[in-house]
């Protein structure tokens, strides 16, 4: 889904917070707990736009939400708890709504048919919103633009500064991830200009590629704008990687509802409005550092 994209680690430990705040779930790649069905309390029903809701999730007070917990600064985990810009947007987005967003952390590649199977009401996790998602029974409601950066090791020692750079060369990144859509194109071009094979290794959780990088097996990740900075600026104290070359291909995030929850998908896209109103969304993308990748309304099915 990254720009969407790119996608992270396994299994975590949790806890469900008063209503209007964020929760989190453990559960494997093949499902996850329960969410346990709740009157809704007299504070959750006065919330804004809590009338807004189904009255399913009004009756049971809570949004469960997948997402794959291991893309920082996206979404990751923290002292346990999942943290960053998806998991801040969520709290808010549950005060809005007066009910809990519960996250359950998931393999990325398993979001939309969890979407389909009704496993999850909602999916974020920095999935890029395009047509072919679209066409999967799944609408978007827009909250983020982002586009694919390259991330090399620190010094850029292969001196890559484009895709073309990167012909001839091994590149690793995160499996069924728009990431992976650009690198294929690539190999494509790369091979009709005659400038040698691209050879892509596609991994579960994008933490992989970064090691292969680190080890030497690869010359680069392409990965989302937001989590190839965070991981320039942090990993080794920022003596690991570097972001090298322009944006590529910028693209919009897209909180994934299914096609049959329309009123839960406008109830997300009235509080994400609100929050851009009200000042808290400019906040919470200020905490992260990643204001450049504002929007400036919600939008339905915005990418193309």
């Amino acid at each position: 889904m990254t720009a969407r994209s790119t996608r992270h680690r396994l299994l975590a430990t949790g806890a469900v917070l008063a209503a209007g705040t964020l929760a989190l779930t453990a559960c494997g790649s093949q499902g996850g707990t329960k969410a346990t069905t709740t009157q809704p309390s007299a504070a959750a029903s006065k919330a804004p736009l809590f009338d807004k809701l189904p009255a399913a999730v009004q009756k049971a007070g809570v949004v469960k939400v997948g997402s794959e917990v291991a893309y920082a600064p996206v979404e990751f985990m923290q002292s346990g708890k999942p943290v960053g810009i998806d998991p801040d947007l969520a709290e808010a987005l549950g005060k809005q709504l007066g009910v809990t967003f519960q996250i359950q952390n998931t393999g990325f590649d398993t979001l939309i048919t969890g979407l389909d199977s009704k496993r999850f009401d909602l999916a974020m996790s920095a999935i890029t919103d395009n047509k072919e998602r679209q066409g999967k029974g799944v609408d978007f409601v827009d909250y983020f633009s982002a586009g694919t950066s390259i991330l090399v090791k620190k010094g850029n020692p292969e001196k890559i500064q484009t895709l073309d750079d990167l012909c001839g060369k091994t590149v690793a990144l995160q499996k069924a991830t728009t990431n992976e859509d650009i690198a294929k194109e690539q190999a494509k071009k790369c091979d009709a200009d005659g400038k040698g094979k691209l050879t892509i290794q596609a991994y579960a959780h994008d933490g992989e590629a970064l090691l292969k990088i680190k080890g030497g097996g690869a010359v680069a990740d392409l990965n989302d704008f937001p989590v190839a900075a965070y991981n320039a600026q942090t990993s080794g104290g920022g003596n690991d990687f570097e972001v090298v070359g322009d944006q590529i291909q910028a693209g919009l995030y897209g909180i994934a509802v299914s096609k049959e929850n329309t009123q839960l998908r406008d109830a997300v896209k009235a509080a994400l409005d609100a929050l851009i109103a009200n000042g808290e969304y400019a906040k919470i993308l200020e905490k992260w550092q990643v204001k450049q990748g504002a929007v400036s309304s919600a939008q339905v099915n915005g990418g193309s």
